[in-house]
């Protein structure tokens, strides 16, 4: 487990289908759970505590493609586009699908949870679908990590956490860039901030393949590979953005920077964060 929360009052699913546990009681069988999880970076990040609590002797994570390298605690993961989940409730089902989502005890599902054409027919297939909200309601004042934890009945108050092995170095790591250019502290400022920076440590900025040309910009690829380089360094700067959930998820201080989206429910949770305000 590679979340800061540990459970003491929680439960988990137990030998007969759909049946509650206390937290602590040994498996008498192999249970199998499946994780639906969708979503960008930043959404699945602060939803991996919740994730992280529901254990079973066997553990399937489906997710989005670029988050499939941050799942560190399951037994096997895989990308949702390629199981053809998608497919269900749009065209006929695939048959190797269906038997699949029938090997499982338990299904919690972030995925169609809007859609009640989908939840309708996995429940006349007879799948164990537990079906959460994706996003929290808007107005929802608390935390987006909190939001998540209650949903599965866990105790609110942890820390998303990625393990890395790499040390801290002397350098600054920059990503000026997000998921919606409204949420982009201009990038104009962030040079100016990177210039007063140099003068205390070498700057690096780093930015994704869809992000606008960042020239000699850090470029990786493999979501885990960037949270280790992101590890190593001594400070993050970045706007509301997965980057930045990444970066504060592995332990390096961050100072994210934020516009038009609330901080209390967004911003990274830790106690070597800190949140910038513009607008």
């Amino acid at each position: 487990m590679h979340s800061a929360l540990r459970r003491s009052d929680s439960f988990h699913f137990g030998e007969r289908r759909n049946t509650l546990l206390p937290w602590g009681t040994r498996y008498s069988v192999a249970v199998r759970r499946l994780l639906i999880r969708p979503g960008g970076i930043g959404d699945f990040i602060v939803s991996l505590p919740a994730l992280e609590t529901l254990e079973a002797a066997y553990v399937e994570v489906w997710t989005a493609g670029a988050n499939v390298p941050l799942v560190r605690f399951a037994t096997r993961v895989r990308s949702i586009a390629s199981t053809g989940l998608d497919l269900l409730g749009v065209s006929e089902p695939p048959a190797r699908l269906v038997e699949e989502l029938r090997s499982f005890d338990a299904i919690d599902s972030w995925y169609g949870a809007r859609r009640p054409e989908f939840r309708e027919l996995v429940a006349a297939l007879g799948l164990p679908f537990t079906f959460h909200s994706a996003l929290p309601p808007e107005g929802y004042r608390g935390h987006a990590v909190d939001f998540y934890l209650e949903q599965v009945g866990a105790p609110i108050g942890a820390v998303p956490f990625i393990a890395s092995p790499a040390g801290r170095e002397n350098f600054a790591a920059i990503h000026p860039f997000s998921g919606s250019p409204k949420k982009n502290w201009p990038l104009a400022k962030f040079e100016r901030f990177a210039h007063g920076l140099e003068r205390r440590m070498p700057v690096y900025w780093c930015a994704g393949r869809e992000d606008p040309k960042l020239e000699d910009a850090v470029l990786i690829d493999d979501l885990y590979e960037l949270a280790c380089w992101l590890a190593r360094a001594g400070i993050y700067i970045g706007n509301d953005s997965g980057i930045t959930h990444l970066a504060a998820a592995v332990g390096t201080p961050v100072l994210a920077l934020f516009g038009p989206t609330d901080p209390a429910v967004w911003a990274p949770r830790g106690t070597h964060v800190r949140i910038g305000l513009w607008g």
